[in-house]
């Protein structure tokens, strides 16, 4: 099922990022932009007795640049890469956890807008978005100085989700060329991101086990349109 999903996700990104580049002289203009995601994320982890923990809601951080073809003025195709660090804590009994988990995420979204050339456009946004890992962490910290049971963090290589957010964009010129953007995004991750090929020693177990990332986040930026 993994492997269909991704290759799905690999055939719409391709035919997307065919779109973007080949769409004809006809087409209504472009768009570029940054961004910057304040996001909000918590996930379940497994404890040393086998039963799970539940993880207090955390603040992480994303940014990354934004690329899209406007076919008109309310329907676009927007691909963006972003940088997401996402960080989620949680206590047992002798001691406290905190995980970072990074990704390269690039979402592919179809954009629905009331008027993208308007002074004032609301949008809302929907697509898949593959995660690309580029690196995890796990600091632990004891409570009373005891040792603290021997978690082990693995995660696979890649992600996928469905993305979907609503935002506005305010013209900050006469052109309307130039525009600032405030929104939503949400994110549900379709795929178990817990690795449990790695060996692992006696007395040590899996952190993660059935993990399925869902993340909220805010976004400010700048979009350019050409």
């Amino acid at each position: 099922m993994k492997n269909k999903l991704t290759a799905l996700a690999m055939l719409f990104l391709i035919t997307s990022g065919l779109v973007l580049i080949t769409s004809n002289v006809n087409a209504q203009k472009g768009n570029f932009g940054v961004r910057f995601m304040p996001t909000f994320t918590s996930f379940n982890v497994r404890g040393a007795d086998g039963n799970t923990v539940k993880g207090n809601v955390t603040l992480g951080f994303g940014a990354g640049i934004v690329i899209g073809r406007n076919f008109n003025k309310n329907v676009g195709l927007n691909l963006e890469v972003l940088y997401s660090s996402i960080t989620q804590k949680f206590a047992e009994v002798n001691g406290n956890r905190k995980v970072r988990l990074n990704y390269v995420n690039i979402p592919i979204l179809l954009s629905l807008n009331t008027g993208i050339y308007k002074r004032l456009n609301f949008n809302v946004t929907v697509g898949p978005q593959i995660g690309l890992s580029v690196g995890s962490n796990m600091v632990t910290t004891s409570n009373d100085g005891s040792n603290v049971s021997q978690a082990v963090l693995s995660i696979k290589k890649g992600d996928f989700g469905f993305a979907y957010g609503a935002g506005i964009d305010f013209s900050l010129n006469e052109e309307n060329t130039l525009k600032l953007s405030l929104g939503y995004r949400g994110v549900y991750g379709l795929v178990d991101i817990s690795n449990d090929n790695k060996t692992v020693t006696t007395g040590s177990y899996y952190l993660l086990d059935r993990t399925h990332l869902v993340t909220n986040s805010g976004y400010i930026g700048f979009t350019a349109l050409f």
